[in-house]
């Protein structure tokens, strides 16, 4: 399974050795959570740091918009080098067009959905996207126990994508350890956001390499 590290959990004191970490190891991609404490109750950071983040990476860029009118910054996260931008249903009016202008600046386009969202909301777009973004907790904060009913909104995604004839990869965020990413791999998850089981444990490199080899 991909792995996609939370840099909300890094230790941004140390951030280019955190980095330099996430390089050397087994990771698919770099999550980065922006925060605006509208959307969520919480702030992270904006485009400086990722501009620096990516300086330091290797990895693709994984940028998740955790805010509001997320079409207004299309341009500045592609400027940032991401790879892939993820914005979420609860977020966008109009967001067909907001996927078809992630894709014309030439970056893949992700949908995130809560807690609380169903995945049927997503049939009129989900083919359009590289991404399904699951939520599994309430997105704001780290630490967050792990909320299991995004199991069986996998197996609804998955059926929904079948029937569409979409293509998307099926990402899930929020409270990822050795125990529920086993459980995430068995429902057909294909990567996984993790920040604290990685950043806290004591080989962050080997508890990367768990995960990917799920």
């Amino acid at each position: 399974m991909k792995v996609s590290p939370s840099v909300l959990s890094a230790d941004f004191g140390n951030l280019a050795r955190d980095i330099q970490m996430i390089n050397d190891s087994k990771a698919s991609m770099l999550h980065l959570d922006v925060m605006d404490g509208v959307f969520v109750p919480n702030i992270s950071f904006g485009f400086p740091v990722i501009k620096h983040i990516q300086a330091l990476s290797t990895k693709p860029l994984d940028v998740h918009l955790m805010i509001v009118d997320p079409d207004k910054f299309v341009t500045q996260v592609r400027d940032c080098g991401a790879a892939l931008m993820t914005v979420h249903y609860e977020a966008c009016t109009h967001l067909n067009r907001v996927v078809q202008h992630i894709h014309d600046a030439g970056m893949k386009a992700g949908v995130a959905l809560n807690p609380a969202t169903p995945v049927a909301l997503l049939r009129d777009i989900v083919a359009c996207v590289d991404l399904v973004l699951l939520m599994s907790v309430n997105p704001g904060f780290g630490g967050q126990k792990f909320i299991a009913g995004v199991l069986d909104k996998i197996a609804e995604l998955k059926q929904l994508m079948a029937q569409k004839h979409a293509h998307a990869l099926i990402e899930v965020d929020g409270g990822v350890n050795a125990e529920t990413g086993k459980a995430l791999a068995q429902a057909g998850a294909d990567m996984v956001v993790s920040g604290n089981y990685l950043f806290k444990s004591p080989d962050p490199q080997h508890a990367i390499e768990l995960l990917n080899d799920l």
